[in-house]
C-alpha cells in the first residue's frame, strides 16, 4: 500500500503545527504549508526531537494566491494520491460593524473561506479518483454562536460551516469525507498574533463596549484548553472509516450549542447578553 499522504495549511503555528506532528505519529507523510517557509523552524526542531523529521515535507503555500496554489499541484502529483487535508490556515478579524471597512471583511473572507475553497479544490482530483479521502475544516464555536466585535470572522467560519455540509453531501458518492472541527477558546497563536483588531477610537461611540469586550476575552485566558487535543481530535478523525460531520471541542462547547439550538432567539439573547459585560 502507498504511503498516507496529508496535507496541513497554516502549519508553522497552533493548531496546525500541532496536527503536523500528531499526523506523523500516526504514520502519515504530512505536507506543512505555510506562507513563509522560514517560520518552519519551531514545527523542524520539535519534529527532530520526536523522530519525526522524515515525515515532514515543508512547502510554501498562500492559500489566497491563486499562482501559489497552482504550485501545489506538481509536488501532489510527485506524490501521487492525497489522503486528508486540513484547511486550518485562518486569522481573526473584529472591530464593530459600524466602524469596519469593507475591505476588512473581503480580507478575512480571502483566507478563511475562499483560500479554503481553493486549495480544496486543487486537492479533490486526487480524492475524487482515489475514491477515497478525508477533508478536515477547522471551523469555531464562532461557526455556530455569534459574538460581538468579532463579526468578520464569525460570518468566515459562518460560511465555512454552510460550505462544508454541500461539499459533504456533494462528495459522498466518491467516498471522499468532509468533517469539521469547532473548537472553543485555545492557547493558539489567533489571538494574538493570529488576530486583527480595528480599535474604536477614544471617541467612538463603541470604544467603552470593545474595550470592555477584550478585557473579557482576556480575563479567560486561563481557561483557554490546550490545542493538543484539537491536534488529537484532528488525528483521530483522520483516520477514522466514516467520520461524521461535526466535532465541537472544548469546555464547554457541546452544552452552549445545544442550549443555542434548543432555546427560542428571544430567550437566548437574554442569556447571552446577561454574561457580556456592560
Amino acid at each position: 500500500m502507498n504511503e498516507q499522504i496529508a496535507i496541513v495549511t497554516g502549519a508553522s503555528s497552533g493548531f496546525g503545527l500541532l496536527t503536523t506532528l500528531e499526523l506523523a505519529r500516526k504514520g502519515f507523510k504530512v505536507v506543512a504549508t505555510m506562507r513563509n517557509p522560514g517560520k518552519s523552524q519551531g514545527l523542524l526542531n520539535e519534529a527532530k526531537l520526536q523522530g519525526l523529521e522524515q515525515r515532514i515535507i515543508i512547502h510554501e503555500l498562500d492559500v489566497t494566491s491563486e499562482t501559489s496554489i497552482k504550485k501545489l499541484t506538481p509536488l501532489l502529483e510527485s506524490l501521487n494520491r492525497v489522503d486528508v487535508l486540513v484547511n486550518n490556515a485562518g486569522y481573526a478579524a473584529g472591530g464593530f460593524v459600524e466602524e469596519l471597512p469593507v475591505d476588512e471583511y473581503r480580507k478575512q473572507f480571502e483566507t478563511n473561506v475562499f483560500g479554503v475553497i481553493a486549495v480544496t479544490k486543487a486537492v479533490l482530483p486526487f480524492m475524487r479518483r482515489q475514491r477515497q479521502g478525508k477533508i478536515i475544516n477547522v471551523s469555531s464555536i464562532s461557526g455556530i454562536i455569534a459574538f460581538p466585535g468579532l463579526s468578520p470572522y464569525v460570518a468566515s467560519k459562518h460560511a465555512l460551516e454552510g460550505w462544508s455540509e454541500s461539499l459533504r453531501l456533494e462528495l459522498m458518492p466518491f467516498g471522499v469525507d468532509v468533517a469539521l472541527i469547532e473548537p472553543g477558546s485555545y492557547q493558539t497563536n489567533i489571538w494574538t498574533s493570529g488576530k486583527q483588531v480595528t480599535s474604536s477610537s477614544a471617541d467612538s461611540p463603541y470604544y467603552d463596549f470593545m474595550r470592555n469586550l477584550e478585557n473579557y476575552i482576556e480575563s479567560g485566558n486561563e481557561q483557554f484548553g490546550d490545542p493538543r487535543d484539537v491536534a488529537k481530535k484532528i488525528a483521530e478523525v483522520s483516520i477514522m472509516k466514516r467520520p461524521k460531520l461535526r466535532y465541537p471541542i472544548g469546555k464547554g462547547v457541546k452544552a452552549i450549542i445545544i442550549l443555542k439550538n434548543l432555546l427560542p432567539w428571544s430567550r437566548w439573547e437574554a442569556i447571552f447578553s446577561k454574561r457580556l459585560p456592560k
